[in-house]
């Protein structure tokens, strides 16, 4: 239990790792997933005998 402790430690010790710019194209994927997700909730609420409205 000591080895893995002190193995852990040894790992946060060292340096981060850099972060990842986002692309052109990663950022268009985020936009369209966020897109599909939107469209898909307001066809549910449309769809949805009870809610005729959505409140945004």
């Amino acid at each position: 239990m000591g080895s893995l402790k002190s193995k852990i430690r040894s790992l946060k010790m060292k340096k981060p790792y850099d972060k990842i710019e986002k692309s052109d194209s990663m950022r268009v994927e985020i936009r369209s997933r966020k897109a599909r997700k939107l469209i898909e909730n307001t066809l549910k609420i449309a769809d949805s005998p009870k809610n005729k409205t959505y409140a945004f």
